[in-house]
């Protein structure tokens, strides 16, 4: 009789990601950033044909991708390791040599879109201007560039190109739970949004006609809706409200004249189409929990990247009139049946306070179950844990962990006052609704009180490192994935066009000194008893490796049993296969160590 071994880490880990994608306008070829190879480059398919060729052999992150409107070239923009400084590239469609089109070492050049000739390129470019960004717009055919928007006050970045290019949709962001959204016009810049006190977002707007804007804003509400402005008229309207969704995106059918709008409910999106003719509004089933993109062809054609728990990054594609999606990638767990996966249980419990926090169980299967529940704060903290698919949790799981992701306050998906309350709040309210979590999955027996092991990314990092600093007796290990260390020192390394949002996302280190103390990490590191495993991208450009080495040094000093992993060719994340592999072996043995 053969039996085979239980899969191995390289069986999940050697589950392809994409990244983004684009349609050309016949839609004959679609074109998306995957790590096929191991490493990530622009792969593409001939349209009927879904048989993958690559375009590009770099090895690097797509950050953005964008066809010309005759198909004849396309705009890609990657960095170097992880660092986030993306470089803009022409490349032909079938691929073959980058031709640099918008580049300057060290800085990042972001929102790239064509005119509809092909001959001017708009993006956004922090290169003169660090803090507050500024917008161009570059003549590819006769090499010349002006400044269109110079940024002041907020960062400032491209929205949309209006359709006789004579008008802009311009987003400021001041933090994450306030950004504010201008068109210039006739050398005019007007607020989409009428004037108040109340800090809100428009986090998304189109063009439908050159005076005829329609977005998604939260303006005077707790949850985002649509609303229209009327450049003529110079007037604000709200159009639709749909109960217990937030909606995030909009996205212009002008053959139908149909918008299509994304929403979140918690941890799953929503996808409705709304006729701007009958003003009708209609759900659209969705072929993933999470959609992470959605293109609309001139055709009316959609074209949708996302992913579900038990599934990873796929795109699918609906012909206007079509009631069901069709895959046009196949990706998924080598050599793991779906089933096997686990879809998580949604929780929700009450906090210290009272709120009501909604939180995600994946419960490993009867015969694996070690018994071990891991705690996973997620990163953002302004985003939220969610029903999507992470090679990390379907991989502890297989080994018998389950894994707790609680969406505690501050987290995106509920709400802005939900949101607004980690603002100036790291260390109290958050940490508080991680370890009611805690409690509360002791209590109704879903984890032993002697058997709770802690990791988390990012924000997750500083939670994890705060946690144990605070509250040790309840873990039995940690991993601290390039988390902040010292509020003091990640508020003044962060990007330059981030720290006008600091004060108020994090607060001001001499008015805030005291509770910066208090909620920094690096305070308790002498309470940090458990042992831990550190991992940091060497080119991190959000949090630096000087945040880490930090707490390594201090633990090292006070004996704690510590491990160190530097990546040298990686940032805020892994864009390379062998190195998230070489990470999450090292994260499965390390917890292994305290299974009895």
């Amino acid at each position: 009789m053969i039996t085979f071994n239980k899969p191995d880490v390289e069986q999940f880990f050697r589950t392809y990601g994409i990244q983004t994608f684009a349609v050309s306008p016949d839609e004959s070829q679609v074109v998306f950033s995957t790590n096929l190879s191991g490493k990530y480059n622009l792969w593409s398919m001939n349209l009927p044909h879904q048989f993958p060729q690559p375009l590009t052999f770099i090895d690097q992150s797509c950050q953005a991708l964008t066809f010309d409107k005759n198909g004849r070239y396309m705009i890609a923009g990657f960095d170097q390791d992880g660092d986030e400084n993306t470089q803009l590239y022409a490349l032909p469609p079938q691929g073959g040599t980058l031709q640099p089109v918008r580049t300057k070492q060290g800085y990042r050049h972001m929102e790239p879109q064509l005119s509809k000739d092909g001959q001017r390129l708009y993006y956004t470019s922090n290169k003169d201007n660090e803090v507050y960004l500024n917008v161009y717009v570059y003549d590819l055919e006769k090499d010349e560039e002006s400044r269109l928007i110079e940024g002041t006050e907020a960062a400032t970045t491209l929205v949309e190109v209006g359709p006789e290019e004579s008008s802009y949709l311009y987003s400021k962001h001041f933090a994450n739970t306030y950004s504010l959204m201008y068109v210039r016009h006739k050398g005019e810049d007007i607020l989409l949004t009428p004037p108040t006190d109340q800090q809100h977002t428009v986090s998304d707007a189109t063009f439908i006609s050159e005076h005829d804007i329609y977005m998604v804003t939260n303006y005077h509400a707790d949850t985002s809706y649509l609303a229209k402005y009327d450049l003529q008229t110079q007037s604000f309207s709200k159009v639709i409200d749909i109960e217990g969704i937030s909606l995030s995106t909009v996205h212009y059918d002008q053959t139908h004249q149909h918008l299509y709008l994304i929403g979140a409910k918690g941890v799953e999106d929503r996808l409705y189409q709304y006729d701007l003719n009958t003003g009708e509004n209609n759900s659209i089933d969705s072929p993933t929990s999470v959609i992470e993109k959605l293109v609309v062809s001139e055709k009316g054609n959609l074209y949708l990247l996302g992913r579900n728990a038990t599934r990873p990054h796929n795109i699918y594609t609906k012909p206007h009139n079509a009631t069901e999606w069709s895959p046009l990638t196949a990706y998924e767990v080598p050599g793991v049946p779906e089933n096997t996966l686990v879809e998580p249980e949604i929780l929700k419990y009450p906090s210290f306070d009272g709120m009501e926090i909604e939180a995600l169980f994946f419960k490993a299967k009867e015969d694996v179950n070690n018994g071990h529940v891991i705690l996973w704060p997620h990163g953002g903290p302004q985003s939220a844990e969610r029903k999507w698919f992470r090679a990390l949790f379907q991989f502890l799981v297989n080994r018998g962990y389950s894994i707790f992701a609680p969406n505690f306050r501050g987290s995106s998906q509920y709400g802005l006052k939900f949101m607004k309350m980690v603002e100036g709040d790291w260390g109290h309210g958050p940490r508080l609704d991680n370890v009611e979590g805690l409690e509360y999955i002791i209590k109704q027996g879903y984890a032993d009180r002697d058997k709770i092991l802690l990791m988390g990314g990012s924000y997750g990092g500083y939670m994890a490192l705060l946690l144990h600093g605070r509250h040790a007796d309840y873990f039995k290990a940690v991993v601290d994935i390039f988390g902040v260390s010292d509020l003091f020192s990640f508020v003044d390394s962060v990007p330059e066009h981030w720290k006008p949002i600091m004060k108020q996302w994090v607060g001001d280190p001499v008015e805030d000194r005291e509770r910066f103390i208090k909620d920094s990490p690096i305070t308790y590191v002498d309470m940090m008893t458990k042992p831990m495993l550190v991992i940091q991208g060497a080119k991190d450009p959000r949090v630096v490796k000087a945040e880490s080495d930090k707490v390594v040094e201090a633990l090292n000093k006070n004996g704690t049993a510590i491990s160190y992993m530097v990546l040298e060719d990686e940032g805020h994340g892994f864009s390379k296969k062998e190195n998230e592999m070489k990470v999450y072996r090292a994260v499965l043995d390390f917890f292994d160590q305290f299974i009895e």
